[in-house]
């Protein structure tokens, strides 16, 4: 890169002189972009929790959620850009694929890998306020593709469907009774996140894991955060994560001892980006990487990079 690019420093000196004016960085890209009209980007699911860091770069420039699109297939186009992102809905364009939908309650009742058992109803057929699991068959030949998605139809433009993400299928702790999805274990994240806030201080990235090594399993949640913080704040921090997990099955297993006290893990600066070079060197595609929420107990490469990387452990003392 030395060989194409040349140093310009009457650039550097304007933008370090930029950044220097800024408050905490407040307002960067408007700042740096003049012309910048907005911002657009995937900003749902698993991309979700950074939008509060979007927010404070991007300034008063609006941000706008991008359509929704899989490795299999393009699924929905945003049907009201300029809404907040958390608020997103897509509609689906029935020409681009074969669109089928698995309704939700037929996952948890049956055993979700035996597709035999399943139903999917058409695009037609789905219902308002009902949640379902996203099959695709598309014009390059892929055939009843399960892509792991669960979205909520709320409505209908004109005739087709339009739907919100909810989360990823396959992004579950569980240990017994218990079913924590992605989206709870973010709002768990986020109310502690506001905790940590006392001494100035953020989640720059985060994961989970559910420990089965003692008795009884509990819940494992790692953290990297952008400085270093108080015994006494870190161990509120653990004890909000646990209360945050309001689902019955969780609250009723703490109570009766069926699941062990949270426990919250600080991992080194960097740990994460280590992940993501661990994920590109098995063959991801950078655009397509997303921080895993959930690490299953057979992706031994990812436990072993956040044990290798965890300094500091904390065990939640709240009570149930």
């Amino acid at each position: 890169m030395s060989k194409l690019l040349k140093p310009n420093p009457e650039l550097a000196n304007l933008i370090h002189a930029k950044c220097v004016g800024l408050s905490n960085w407040y307002g960067l890209i408007p700042e740096l972009f003049p012309n910048a009209k907005y911002v657009h980007g995937i900003m749902t699911g698993s991309m979700e929790p950074y939008l509060k860091k979007l927010r404070h770069y991007a300034g008063e420039l609006p941000l706008l959620n991008g359509d929704y699109g899989s490795t299999e297939g393009f699924i929905g186009v945003t049907v009201n850009p300029g809404l907040p992102p958390e608020l997103a809905t897509y509609a689906v364009p029935p020409h681009t694929s074969y669109f089928e939908f698995i309704p939700l309650t037929q996952l948890e009742n049956n055993d979700a890998a035996a597709s035999s058992f399943l139903n999917p109803v058409g695009l037609t057929e789905v219902k308002v306020g009902e949640e379902y699991e996203i099959v695709i068959t598309n014009p390059a030949g892929l055939y009843r593709c399960r892509i792991g998605d669960v979205v909520k139809v709320v409505g209908f433009h004109n005739s087709t469907p339009e739907m919100k993400f909810v989360r990823r299928s396959n992004l579950l702790l569980t240990i017994n009774n218990d079913k924590t999805t992605e989206t709870e274990l973010q709002l768990a994240v986020e109310a502690a996140g506001k905790v940590l806030e006392k001494e100035k201080l953020e989640v720059v990235d985060f994961t989970s894991h559910v420990d089965l090594l003692k008795e009884p399993g509990h819940y494992v949640i790692s953290w990297e955060i952008n400085g270093e913080a108080s015994e006494q704040v870190l161990g509120e921090c653990c004890n909000c994560l646990d209360k945050s997990f309001v689902n019955n099955g969780y609250i009723t297993s703490r109570k009766e001892n069926s699941i062990g006290p949270l426990e919250l893990r600080l991992v080194r600066s960097g740990t994460f980006q280590k992940i993501l070079e661990h994920s590109l060197g098995l063959g991801a595609a950078v655009s397509q990487y997303k921080t895993p929420r959930c690490v299953g107990a057979t992706n031994t490469a990812v436990l072993q990079i956040l044990t290798e990387n965890v300094v500091k452990t904390y065990l939640s003392t709240a009570c149930f």
